[in-house]
């Protein structure tokens, strides 16, 4: 049996006096497509943050690609890391570059500093940026200024970057929360695609259960920084979803 890609064993966090996580466990195993559901607060986004090592527990330990994220040198963690691409909900694009060079951002990890340096000048890399481009759908805005893009076109940039890093997980946290609804399936099934041809495991964090249950085969159910469920999507019923965001017992 494959060896799980990210484990968490008993991570807590808190930010001073605000507890966001408390007593996590879990495994996320090559190839899963995991939704991390639950109401503002409840601890999503900074479980993609232990995930990709950007955050270190209070307590506990958080394990991925088999190495203890806790423990590492900065070198190795950057390492690690380098296999593990973020689309944050604020996408973290540079809105005055050209396309081309948030895409090649993707490639940061494993550049040298006078590579980067050059290729902010003369675009390095363009066969590799324009065929991510091309995966999502918009190979003609390459040498469009990021700015000028819709919201979902952005989204789309940002994608194209994680896909030039060619990561083994994609960590996706809220991607579609500034989205409408049509736009929002569009970024999903693109998520969905390119992990599944290329067999990368996903995690993300969503408000809309719907998505969550059409386009992940797991669900995990946070609440105040508890796991309150955690299964397959289709044994996720509508009373354990109203018992998720019911407001806490006193």
């Amino acid at each position: 049996m494959a060896a799980p890609l990210f484990e968490l064993k008993q991570v807590s966090h808190q930010f001073g006096q605000v507890q966001a996580l408390t007593a996590i466990s879990l495994c996320i195993w090559p190839g899963d497509r995991v939704a991390l559901v639950g109401s503002s607060g409840a601890g999503k986004s900074t479980l993609i943050r232990l995930l990709n090592g950007t955050l270190r527990p209070n307590q506990g330990e958080v394990w991925a690609l088999g190495r203890n994220l806790n423990q590492l040198r900065p070198a190795r963690l950057r390492q690690v890391q380098s296999q593990i691409g973020t689309v944050y909900q604020q996408l973290h694009l540079v809105d005055n570059l050209r396309v081309v060079h948030n895409v090649n951002a993707g490639h940061l990890s494993r550049w040298s500093l006078p590579k980067a340096l050059l290729s902010l000048l003369l675009p390095l890399e363009l066969e590799t940026a324009t065929q991510a481009l091309a995966q999502v759908g918009i190979p003609e805005k390459l040498y469009a200024v990021t700015r000028d893009l819709s919201g979902g076109q952005q989204q789309r940039v940002a994608l194209a970057r994680v896909l030039v890093q060619d990561p083994l997980a994609i960590l996706a946290d809220e991607p579609i929360a500034s989205l409408d609804p049509s736009l929002s399936r569009e970024v999903m099934d693109l998520l969905r695609q390119l992990c599944q041809q290329a067999g990368r495991t996903l995690v993300v964090s969503l408000h809309d259960v719907g998505f969550a249950q059409s386009h992940c085969d797991r669900i995990i159910g946070l609440r105040q920084g508890a796991v309150v469920f955690d299964c397959p999507s289709p044994q996720v019923s509508d009373g354990m979803l109203a018992d998720l965001y019911s407001a806490p017992h006193e």
